[in-house]
C-alpha cells in the first residue's frame, strides 16, 4: 500500500453510489464495506458499498494492490485508489446507478478489517431474530432494513414539512414527568434528590398539550417519544413509540378533520409507491362499524358487510333453535357475506368452523346459496331449518346471491360482533376478495363516552378520559351517576383514524371545563379530591380561562411499518428490543450496582425463583 495522494480527500472523492459514464477516464478514491468479492481466474471483483450505493472495483496481479486485495474479506472496510472505466459490453448492471462503470484499482488500503461475520449482510435472506437484534449494527448494512430506516426519517420529515405548512408549531414537552392514568403501567424513575418519590416517563404528552393551549399556544405538535410497560405486539414494540401528537385551539371535531386529514392523506400519496390512497376518509359511527365490520378498526379494502338477522331467528317458521335461543336470551345473530364461495369444496367450510373453534365459539352455521332452475336454494347443515321466506331475508339483508354463502355469528352483542369481524377478514383473505394494493382510510366517530366494567360493577371511561360528551353542558351537569342507561348511551366527541385494519391515530375534543371534567369523573366513580390530586396542574389551569381544544395523536410507528411493507415494528426501528423487552445489543434492563441503589435509596424485593 502506498501514502495516500494528498491531492485527494483523504478518504473518498466520490461516493459508492456516485459515479457515472461522465467520469471514465478519470481518477477516484472510494472508501466503504466490501460487500461481495468474486475471484474470476485471478481477477478480483470488489462490489465496494457505503450509505448512498455500490460500485463494482476490479483488480488484477498487474496491479500493486492485488495481494493486498487479495486478503479482504467479506464487510472489511478499504479505502481504495483507481481509474474510472467502462463496463465491458454485455456485463452492464441495469439495477444499479453505477452500473455502466467500474473502477480498476491501483492502491489499497485496509481501514477496518472484520472479523468472521456472525451473520451475513449480503442477500436479505431471513435470519434468527435474536442475532439480527444483538448485531443489529451488521443488520442494518442489509440493503432493505437500511432502507427501510431511511425511508423513516424521510416519512418523519414529511410529516413535520406538512404540520408547519398547516400553521402548527413545534413544541418539545418533559420526559420526567408526573404519574398518569392513561391506561397502561408507567416507566418510572427514582428520584435520588427526593428519596422515595418517583417521576414517570410519559405514556403521551396529553396534559402538557392541553396546558400548551391553555398558555395561549394555538397549533402544537410535537414527534413525541411515549413509553408505556406494557406486553409487546406486532403493532406496537415493548417499552417506548412514537407519535405525531397534536392539539388545536378553538376547533370542533370537523376542524380537526379538516387539518389532519391531508397531512396524512398527503404523506401516504408521497411514499405509497403509486398504490391508491383514500381521497376523501369516510366518518363511520363506532356502533356502525362495530355492526358493519365486527370492529373498531375496520380494514376497508375487504368489501364484505356484516348484517343482523337477529329477528329472523325471532320468526315462527324458523326451527333453528341454537339461534332462536340466543336471540331469546337478548343476544343477536350476525351474517356474514362470502361472495362466490358456493363452488368452494367443502374443506373451505370445514376449516372455517373449525377456525371458529379456536376462537372459543361452537362453530359458524353456514348456508350455501346456488341457483336451480332460475331458484335460488339454500344448502348446507343448517339451511333446513330455516324455510324460504326467512333466508330471502337473509339474502336481502346480507346482499346475498345465487353462488355466494352466508356465515353466521350468535351470541351476546360483544362477542357476535368479535367472532363475525374476525371471519369477515379470514373469509376475505380466503377467497382473495381484499384488494390488498392500497390505503383505505376512514374515520371512526361518536364513541362510547363510558363503559360498563363487568369485573368490577362500575362505570369505566371507554377511550380517553379527558373527552368532551356529545351532550348539552346543563344536561351533562344534571346527569345522575346512577342513571347507567343514559350514561352508557352517551357518546363523545372521540375520533380514531383507521388504515388498513390498523388505528393509526386516536384523539377528541377536550372536556375544558373545570365542573364538567369533576362530573365527568365523578361519573366514572372519582371524587374531586382525588381528581385534584392525580390531575392537580391541568385541573387548576382550568379555573383560569380554557380555550375549547382538541387534537389527535397518530403513531409514527405504524405509519413507516404501513408504507414500508413491514410485517414488525423491528424492521421499521432502527434500535428495538425484542419481544422479551430486552435490548440485546446494549444489554438492557440490567442490574443496578449497590452504589446505584444506596444513592436512590432503593432496595431491590426480587421474586422467589
Amino acid at each position: 500500500m502506498s501514502a495516500p495522494s494528498q491531492t485527494l480527500h483523504r478518504y473518498r472523492s466520490h461516493t459508492c453510489g456516485a459515479l457515472r459514464e461522465s467520469d471514465v477516464g478519470g481518477v477516484t478514491r472510494l472508501s466503504g464495506w466490501c460487500h461481495r468479492i468474486r475471484d474470476h481466474g485471478g481477477v478480483l471483483f470488489i462490489d465496494l458499498r457505503d450509505h448512498y450505493g455500490m460500485t463494482q472495483c476490479v483488480v488484477d496481479p498487474d496491479s500493486p494492490a492485488f495481494k493486498l486485495a487479495e486478503t479482504a474479506r467479506s464487510e472489511w472496510v478499504i479505502r481504495i485508489d483507481g481509474k474510472v472505466r467502462k463496463r465491458p459490453a454485455g456485463t452492464e448492471n441495469a439495477e444499479l446507478p453505477t452500473g455502466t462503470v467500474e473502477v480498476y484499482i491501483t492502491d489499497m488500503e485496509v481501514l477496518g478489517p472484520a472479523d468472521e461475520l456472525p451473520m451475513p449482510v449480503f442477500g436479505d435472506q431471513d435470519y434468527p431474530e435474536e442475532t439480527r437484534l444483538k448485531y443489529r449494527y451488521l443488520d442494518l448494512r442489509r440493503e432493505k432494513l437500511h432502507a427501510n430506516i431511511m425511508k423513516r426519517g424521510a416519512i418523519v420529515d414529511s410529516l413535520r414539512t406538512r404540520m408547519k405548512q398547516t400553521g402548527f408549531f413545534e413544541f418539545t414537552t418533559p420526559i420526567l414527568t408526573a404519574s398518569s392514568p392513561e391506561g397502561a403501567r408507567d416507566f418510572l424513575v427514582p428520584s435520588r434528590i427526593h428519596p422515595g418519590q418517583f417521576y414517570a416517563l410519559p405514556q403521551a404528552p396529553q396534559q402538557f398539550k392541553q396546558l400548551i393551549m391553555i398558555s395561549g399556544f394555538d397549533r402544537y405538535f410535537q414527534i413525541a417519544p411515549c413509553f408505556r410497560d406494557e406486553d409487546p405486539r406486532a403493532d406496537r414494540l415493548p417499552g417506548e413509540f412514537y407519535q405525531l401528537d397534536v392539539e388545536m385551539s378553538f376547533v370542533t371535531q370537523e376542524d380537526v378533520f379538516q387539518a389532519m386529514e391531508p397531512v396524512i392523506r398527503d404523506t401516504f400519496k408521497e411514499f405509497a409507491d403509486g398504490k391508491p390512497v383514500t381521497d376523501v376518509f369516510p366518518r363511520i359511527p363506532y356502533f356502525e362499524s362495530m355492526l358493519k365490520y365486527g370492529s373498531d378498526k375496520p380494514d376497508l379494502r375487504n368489501p364484505l358487510v356484516i348484517a343482523d338477522v337477529s329477528e329472523v331467528f325471532e320468526r315462527e317458521d324458523v326451527t333453528f333453535n341454537a339461534f332462536k335461543n340466543v336471540v331469546k336470551g337478548g343476544g343477536v345473530v350476525r351474517a356474514i357475506p362470502a361472495t362466490g364461495a358456493a363452488s368452494q369444496p367443502r374443506s373451505f367450510f370445514d376449516k372455517l368452523n373449525e377456525w371458529a373453534r379456536s376462537e372459543g365459539a361452537p362453530g359458524l352455521g353456514y348456508i350455501v346459496f346456488e341457483d336451480e332452475g332460475g331458484t335460488i336454494t339454500g344448502k348446507g347443515p343448517i339451511a333446513k331449518f330455516i324455510p324460504e321466506a326467512a333466508q330471502a331475508v337473509i339474502r336481502e339483508k346480507a346482499g346475498i346471491k345465487a353462488g355466494d354463502a352466508v356465515f353466521f355469528s350468535a351470541g351476546n352483542e360483544d362477542k357476535a360482533a368479535s367472532l363475525a369481524g374476525k371471519a369477515r377478514v379470514r373469509i376475505g383473505d380466503e377467497l382473495a376478495l381484499s384488494d390488498k394494493d392500497q390505503f383505505a382510510f376512514c374515520w371512526i366517530v361518536d364513541f362510547p363516552q363510558y363503559e360498563w366494567n363487568e369485573d368490577e360493577k362500575k362505570i369505566d371511561f371507554s377511550h380517553n378520559p379527558f373527552s368532551m360528551g356529545n351532550m348539552d353542558h346543563d344536561a351533562f351537569m344534571a346527569l345522575d351517576p346512577s342513571d347507567k342507561d343514559t350514561i352508557l348511551k352517551m357518546t363523545a366527541f372521540q375520533y380514531d383514524m383507521v388504515c388498513n385494519g390498523y388505528e393509526m391515530a386516536s384523539g377528541s375534543i377536550r372536556n375544558h371545563r373545570p365542573d364538567r371534567m369533576v362530573k365527568a369523573f365523578e361519573i366514572a366513580g372519582y371524587g374531586e379530591q382525588e381528581v385534584m390530586d392525580r390531575f392537580g396542574g391541568m385541573y387548576r389551569a382550568f379555573q383560569y380561562g380554557a380555550p375549547p381544544h382538541g387534537g389527535m395523536a397518530a403513531g409514527v410507528d405504524r405509519i413507516v411499518m404501513l408504507l414500508c411493507g413491514a410485517q414488525n415494528l423491528r424492521e421499521i426501528t432502527i434500535f428495538p428490543m425484542n419481544q422479551r423487552a430486552e435490548d440485546l445489543l446494549l444489554g438492557a434492563p440490567s442490574e443496578a450496582t449497590a452504589k446505584q441503589l444506596r444513592e436512590l435509596h432503593i432496595r431491590t424485593n426480587l421474586p422467589e425463583k
